[in-house]
């Protein structure tokens, strides 16, 4: 008989707690987040012709994405802090929206869905705060995981598009 399934940041008596992952193997973790920065005609103009008025947004965005993917842990109340393997941020300027793909690698107990998914908030926010004086209206969409792989769980894949 299968356990019904819980949420594992709440106790028996539902107060929020950090899950204990001492037990647990260390194992090669990875995960791969997207999302999208939809902007106007302008920003896109821009972003392809003389960029963007406080400099290269799409560089900025690159490192910002990073540096928010090691920081996760100070972010998220309940997140382990990880030793990060690896962090890759890939920006795309599309015809109405930045595209934004970042996948985490870490080799330890617990996974980087969670990393993932902040380095792409943190590259979405910068393009925001780098195109705000052309675009005000600027806003981030469709920020989900896509797959991860290592841990007990095994690897998952996202399969609705």
């Amino acid at each position: 008989m299968t356990r019904p399934q819980r949420l594992t940041h709440v106790d028996e008596t539902g107060a929020a707690r950090m899950v204990d992952v001492s037990a647990k193997a260390v194992t090669t973790r990875t995960a791969t987040a997207s999302g999208r920065v939809l902007v106007s005609g302008e920003v896109i103009s821009l972003l392809r012709g003389e960029g963007a008025p406080k400099g290269d947004a799409i560089a900025v965005a690159r490192l910002a994405g990073i540096m928010a993917a090691k920081r996760t842990s100070d972010l998220i109340p309940l997140c382990h802090p990880l030793p990060i393997s690896a962090v890759t941020v890939h920006l795309s300027v599309a015809d109405a929206s930045i595209e934004v793909e970042a996948t985490v690698r870490t080799t330890g107990r617990t996974g980087v869905e969670m990393e993932a998914l902040t380095a792409v908030v943190g590259s979405g926010l910068t393009i925001i705060d780098m195109v705000k004086a052309v675009d005000k209206g600027a806003s981030i969409a469709d920020v989900r995981l896509l797959e991860k792989s290592g841990g007990k769980s095994g690897n998952w894949c996202r399969t609705d598009g």
